[in-house]
């Protein structure tokens, strides 16, 4: 749909309520700063039909602050089954429906993709009000490369599977974002250290907000930092530098990593690890523990 005609005034002076075309509108909303909603956003909250929420009680300061009296419907993990058909049927009937998650924008680590698949499915039309997000806001203030970049969302709580998660996206050529809780950020750089190396990093902390905090050092120093803090509070993404040329390991250096390694794990886990840790093909470093696991180690 044509971004222009999706809203228009009832009258030139535009004191009316404007009206909103039928569908779905995703609405990006402030991640902290409440200033930081677009004109265009409002236009959507105030004129839509119904407002789809992550938690309705979080939107309602948003709401109460900017005037909006739209009904609300809660969309989370946990209401989506009863909410999809809700807010379908809306769709099904000519209404606009806005959806919006608890800070930034929606579907980017929150629920949302089977609502727009849906309305998709349903032949409705599905547009966005674009505006704030952690994502590219913690990359572009980390001071690293932002020409390539992956976003791996929350890292798992469990250890084991974070430390999996942490060995497959270190391999990719890439600067890595990844978004992690307060009481979890300590262990998380630990594992990030030791898996990937000092690579460059910064954590991101509070961005926005009265309290916006940016540490930029070496993995390793950010670790060591966290590590002695007990009280670490808000909303956190850890930006990490891609693998580069540095990182290459001498060949006795690769052979000391796996034999550590596989100590502890599988020649395929251990070969992830070691791969992540210095940017290396997967393959060629398995192909080396295999080797090594032939010669005797274990």
């Amino acid at each position: 749909m044509n971004e222009r005609g999706s809203l228009q005034a009832n009258d030139a002076q535009g004191s009316r309520k404007p009206s909103l075309a039928p569908g779905l509108h995703i609405v990006a909303t402030p991640i902290g700063n409440l200033r930081d909603i677009t004109l265009r956003a409002l236009d959507v909250l105030r004129a839509a039909d119904l407002i789809a929420c992550e938690d309705t009680r979080v939107f309602a300061k948003l709401a109460t602050h900017y005037g909006i009296s739209a009904p609300t419907i809660a969309y989370s993990d946990a209401t989506q089954e009863a909410a999809e058909p809700r807010i379908v049927r809306a769709l099904a009937e000519g209404k606009s429906v806005a959806l919006v998650s608890d800070a930034g924008m929606p579907l980017v680590s929150d629920p949302g993709y089977r609502l727009v698949r849906a309305a998709l499915a349903g032949g409705h039309s599905v547009t966005a009000a674009p505006g704030p997000s952690a994502v590219p806001m913690a990359l572009a203030l980390s001071g690293l490369p932002t020409d390539r970049f992956f976003f791996g969302g929350f890292l798992p709580a469990k250890a084991v599977e974070r430390r999996r998660a942490i060995a497959e996206a270190g391999a990719v050529p890439a600067t890595l974002v990844f978004f992690e809780a307060p009481h979890r950020l300590a262990a998380s750089l630990a594992d990030l250290a030791e898996l990937l190396g000092d690579r460059p990093a910064a954590v991101a902390r509070e961005l926005t907000k009265l309290f916006e905090e940016v540490r930029r050092a070496p993995l390793s120093e950010l670790a060591a930092h966290y590590a002695e803090q007990a009280d670490v509070k808000g909303e956190i993404a850890i930006v990490i530098g891609p693998p580069g040329e540095a990182d290459a390991p001498a060949a006795d250096a690769l052979d000391s990593a796996l034999r550590t390694a596989m100590a502890g794990a599988s020649v395929k886990d251990a070969a992830a690890e070691v791969a992540a840790r210095f940017g290396l093909k997967r393959r060629e470093v398995y192909a080396r523990a295999l080797a090594l696991k032939r010669e005797g180690v274990s």
